[in-house]
């Protein structure tokens, strides 16, 4: 067992609590900022297939959008995809896996100026509304 110990390491311990926690801020500041924006979403996903459409609050700017999707637990299987804005103003994406289980999603700018972070379980008939 001390073989193991001093062996292995630990995956679940954080080397530099500050650098974490100034990264815990930054992440709490981006989501204050889409608040100030007021921007609210719909997310629906069939199949491998996501649409994104905002209620409010929406970028005049059209750039792409960041929908990244991480496991609970299974670092492995996170992943992101990229929403790009068709004409009709919805930002679509298509997903490499079918989306099943519980996921903690989060959508972005690629300037990363905002950020919303959900919980979601999937599959899901009706539209996932995104508030920060």
């Amino acid at each position: 067992m001390l073989n193991l110990a001093l062996n292995t390491d630990d995956s679940l311990v954080i080397d530099d609590y500050y650098k974490q926690g100034k990264a815990i801020n930054l992440e709490l500041s981006k989501v204050k900022r889409a608040k100030q924006l007021d921007i609210t979403t719909i997310l629906s996903i069939e199949g491998m297939r996501l649409a994104l459409e905002f209620t409010s609050g929406q970028p005049s700017t059209g750039e792409a959008l960041k929908l990244a999707f991480f496991h609970p637990t299974l670092e492995h299987q996170d992943f992101s995809i990229l929403l790009t804005q068709d004409a009709s103003g919805v930002y679509r994406g298509v997903a490499d896996i079918e989306l099943n289980g519980k996921w903690k999603v989060t959508l972005s700018p690629l300037n990363n100026q905002w950020k919303i972070v959900q919980d979601i379980n999937l599959p899901r008939r009706q539209g996932i509304i995104f508030n920060p």
